[in-house]
């Protein structure tokens, strides 16, 4: 058998010629790649749209009126196209040299978990897609959402960014809201569940009223969305959460999350745990520009309150 010289030099993929552009008024794309590109023509510019060869704050675009705001980046890949990110389960909301917002769907880890490590998981798919631009690229998990959890996290692409997360995550992330469709008839409007969680040796999580039993302090707040006969649906917000920390407080508060099993709900038309992160705001970790993402319920939580 035919064997590789272990001295053989590999071959180095091709770094691409990408170049960003500071957008200086609110355009459509077409348009605001012409006010960059001034030596561009008209044609040239619109073969450049069809190839995807342009990108705002580091998501490719051909749509020629999509709109572009003064401040954004506008991304030029003068060799090729940029690589569209594309999976079934997940979207990429945004990009950029810093970090990545995502919006994961139902049935998908977060990361490898246990035994689990063969599983496609958030991390190992963006691993992929950032190393097709760059071998040397990585992502870093900054927070996680449980595998029957769906809706928006945050990825970042540098470790400065990640530590920036970690060590300041309640005075830079300003907002997260979770949707959820509940069993039964929460009793008040809006209101507040407060108590200790602690991870239990069965893999579930318990509360406690009692700061000696070992938990951390925990706080969810909750607002009355609508209500049906059977369900309510709920916006749930916390600053800084635990594992599985709403579905234990809803829990608590004896209106369970509708397909939540592991803690005291039932089995839905659905299939699947009616939790949703909805919207996540938060401070850039590296220029400090204000970032705000929302994300709609999936429309068959809709159909539990008919």
């Amino acid at each position: 058998m035919r064997q590789t010289s272990p001295n053989k030099p590999q071959r180095r993929r091709r770094v691409d010629n990408i170049q960003k552009f500071t957008v200086k008024a609110d355009a459509p794309l077409l348009e605001a790649a012409a006010a960059v590109l001034k030596d561009h023509k008209p044609t040239k510019l619109k073969s450049m749209l069809r190839h995807h060869q342009f990108a705002i704050n580091g998501t490719p675009s051909s749509q020629f009126d999509r709109p572009v705001n003064a401040g954004d980046e506008l991304w030029v890949n003068f060799d090729g196209s940029f690589h569209i990110f594309s999976h079934p389960k997940m979207k990429l909301v945004y990009e950029d040299d810093d970090i990545m917002v995502v919006d994961k769907g139902y049935g998908m880890l977060s990361t490898a978990a246990g035994n689990n490590i063969k599983d496609e998981t958030v991390y190992n798919v963006l691993r992929k897609y950032v190393k097709l631009r760059s071998e040397h690229a990585r992502v870093y998990m900054v927070h996680r959402l449980d595998r029957d959890t769906s809706g928006l996290m945050i990825v970042t692409r540098t470790a400065k960014a990640r530590e920036k997360f970690l060590t300041q995550w309640t005075n830079i992330v300003t907002e997260r809201k979770y949707e959820a469709i509940v069993e039964g008839s929460v009793p008040e409007d809006m209101g507040l569940v407060q108590n200790y969680l602690r991870d239990a040796d069965n893999y579930e999580v318990v509360s406690s009223e009692d700061s000696e039993d070992g938990g951390e302090l925990a706080k969810t707040r909750y607002k009355v969305i609508e209500r049906s006969s059977r369900y309510t649906l709920v916006e749930l917000s916390m600053r800084h959460g635990h594992k599985n920390q709403l579905r234990v407080h809803m829990k608590d508060l004896g209106c369970p999350i509708s397909g939540d099993r592991k803690y005291g709900g039932h089995a839905n038309g659905i299939h699947r745990l009616a939790l949703h992160a909805t919207r996540l705001c938060f401070e850039h970790p590296t220029t400090g520009k204000k970032m705000a993402f929302e994300s709609p319920i999936p429309e068959n939580f809709k159909t539990l309150l008919r």
